[in-house]
């Protein structure tokens, strides 16, 4: 079977993370970075974020959803590196080209699709960007984006400011988006030869998850409907984080069954009453059942009432810190890994399902490293290689080259 091969001017997270998962699944993906231009470091800016692992540019923040994968430097703002980059997507036979440049760009630096299917018609394209084509000129920034989409207005206290999720909802997303087009994408053109173009609006896909909200707006909702309710959950009550003796635990009520079951462990009987036993009724009582519950969790250890509510079949957690998470048996064993230039293994997170290949990945990749040796692959003779260096239009990653 051909392993399929990626070319992806990628840097950031977006991107990257969606690559990741073709790197999962076996796939070759090689990522195009800028050649030096003289205005700050080359490359994807990620590669000097965080504490020095490898060198000066393969800092923590890089590391992980770059493993796998091998680099090259390109300069596309040359015609002819234009020329270069056609040339690899043809000899390598590439099945995707993928980008998060703006749109305006594309054409710019010869990757936009029609440029690109010169080269190779079957390519299928895929981009992320802020808006789409349609807003050529709009950077994309997972926490702008947050703020435009209306995460950050359903994010944080009901009386607080807004704020933003602790993960990076919407540059994942996107990534999951484009890797799931990509997927669809090549089973079409298995089955109709034909290539596809495909777009991401990270503003889009951000939308898309607002199902629980944004189509409440044709009912007159109650503002808390669609706004910051703090770690409430909007319409199922209770649904909170409560104090207990030593720290914080979440419990979650999901149906009238639920809230019969929390009321009959002795400890959370006070809480009951002829009102509360419809979610609708606990609704009107939604204060006031949060204060009575966190005035019986106070009393006793997360440990103690985890059994309690376990026990009772409520759905409980503790509140984890990340550390804790990654001691987490069912994450633990799942982990995928890498290896430090020394040899020390890394643990990184988990694959979003398990993988059929093997879970040890390559360490992310030197800036330029792998220049000279795909463009070889491409059949660039040794001297076309020097010649491509020495006029800039490659880098190989060599210091002062």
């Amino acid at each position: 079977m051909k392993r399929r091969t990626i070319l992806s001017l990628e840097q950031a997270l977006s991107l990257p993370y969606a690559t990741l998962r073709f790197v999962h699944k076996g796939w070759r993906v090689i990522r195009i970075e800028s050649t030096p231009s003289g205005d700050g470091l080359p490359g994807d800016p990620n590669r000097y974020i965080g504490k020095r692992v490898a060198g000066d540019d393969r800092r923590s923040y890089f590391i992980a959803q770059n493993v796998g994968k091998e680099a090259i430097a390109l300069n596309l703002k040359s015609p002819h590196g234009h020329e270069v980059l056609r040339r690899l997507i043809r000899e390598l036979d590439a099945d995707v080209f993928c980008c998060n440049t703006i749109p305006k760009r594309y054409a710019q630096l010869g990757i936009d699709p029609d440029t690109l299917r010169k080269a190779k018609p079957d390519l299928i394209w895929a981009g992320i960007s802020a808006m789409g084509p349609d807003y050529p000129d709009a950077p994309g920034y997972d926490p702008a984006t947050q703020a435009m989409a209306g995460f950050m207005e359903l994010t944080g206290e009901r009386d607080g400011p807004p704020m933003l999720c602790g993960v990076p909802l919407i540059d994942l997303k996107a990534g999951d988006e484009l890797y799931a087009s990509v997927m669809e994408a090549l089973l079409d053109r298995a089955e109709t030869g034909l290539a596809r173009t495909i777009h991401v609006s990270m503003l889009q896909a951000a939308a898309s998850w607002l199902i629980t909200t944004l189509p409440l707006i044709n009912f007159d909702p109650d503002p808390s409907e669609i706004g910051r309710v703090g770690n409430e959950h909007r319409k199922f009550i209770p649904t909170n984080a409560y104090p207990t003796s030593d720290g914080f635990i979440f419990m979650a009520i999901g149906s009238d069954v639920q809230w019969k079951r929390l009321t009959e462990i002795a400890k959370f009987a006070s809480v009951a009453n002829t009102v509360r036993r419809t979610n609708e009724g606990r609704h009107a009582e939604r204060a006031a059942i949060h204060a009575d519950i966190a005035a019986v969790t106070r009393r006793h250890p997360i440990a103690e009432l985890l059994n309690d509510l376990k026990r009772a079949t409520i759905p409980c957690a503790p509140i984890n810190t990340i550390r804790q998470v990654a001691e987490l048996e069912a994450v633990a064993r799942k982990m995928t890994t890498t290896a430090l230039p020394d040899g020390r293994v890394l643990r990184l997170q988990p694959p979003s399902v398990d993988l059929l290949g093997p879970t040890h990945m390559g360490f992310a990749p030197r800036y330029g490293e792998h220049s000279r040796a795909v463009l070889a692959e491409a059949g660039f003779s040794g001297a076309e290689c020097d010649d491509l260096v020495a006029s800039g239009i490659v880098h190989d990653g060599a210091a002062g080259a």
